[in-house]
């Protein structure tokens, strides 16, 4: 199935954040680097940040002690990495190119707008304020809600249900293979994002996909 981007045949849509709209990944590794460093673990796997993207906090903590052996409870890495993200959304995060653009235009072609993250709302909050685009979004929706994480629908049935809106008439827009391969089970149509993160599974995002986009910036032309 095809999904119009410049003339919006849909009339909700679902955005994921981090390698989506935020430009965050960048920290999540760097921020993964150091704390590995620190308990001797030195470079990061490649397959780690692929194997946590889609986890909610509590999950990425128990599969990074489990793989790595750490002598640290969930809490006290969640704690860890939360205190950093705070300080970094707060004041750092931005959104990729033409993202506010593209979103601003759905919001006028009276496209309701959601959001489902891994992250959690003291994160990300303060960055879609800051960033100037929390207006535009009339429903939020966070893996650690639900028993399922992005492999699965049930974050954007959440965020679906929340903003009165079926998966029918509404589009997923995701960075990560397995997030786009959920949101497809639950009978979404979707929008593969390209983040340098993935970009390893681009080929796979491609083919499972509807549409693929390399970033915002190119619907420019229509907006």
């Amino acid at each position: 199935m095809s999904v119009d981007l410049k003339d919006p045949d849909f009339t909700a849509a679902v955005f994921d954040l981090d390698g989506t709209l935020f430009d965050s990944m960048p920290f999540w590794n760097e921020l993964d680097a150091r704390f590995l460093k620190r308990r001797g673990v030195e470079p990061v796997p490649e397959d780690y940040l692929l194997a946590i993207a889609h986890l909610g906090a509590a999950e990425t903590a128990n599969y990074t002690i489990k793989r790595f052996g750490l002598d640290a409870t969930p809490e006290e890495l969640m704690t860890e990495w939360h205190n950093d993200a705070v300080r970094f959304y707060s004041e750092e995060v931005a959104l990729k190119a033409g993202a506010a653009d593209y979103l601003r235009f759905l919001k006028g072609r009276g496209v309701k707008l959601a959001v489902a993250t891994a992250s959690s709302r003291d994160i990300y909050m303060p960055a879609l304020e800051r960033c100037g685009i929390k207006e535009l979004f009339s429903a939020y929706a966070e893996a650690d809600e639900c028993a399922r994480k992005k492999g699965f629908p049930d974050v954007y049935e959440l965020a679906c249900s929340r903003m009165g809106a079926s998966a029918a008439e509404t589009v997923v827009f995701e960075d990560i293979y397995i997030a786009v391969k959920g949101a497809k089970v639950g009978g979404f149509r979707t929008v593969g994002v390209y983040d340098e993160t993935s970009s390893r599974d681009e080929a796979l995002i491609r083919a499972e996909a509807d549409e693929y986009i390399t970033g915002f910036t190119e619907l420019y032309g229509h907006i």
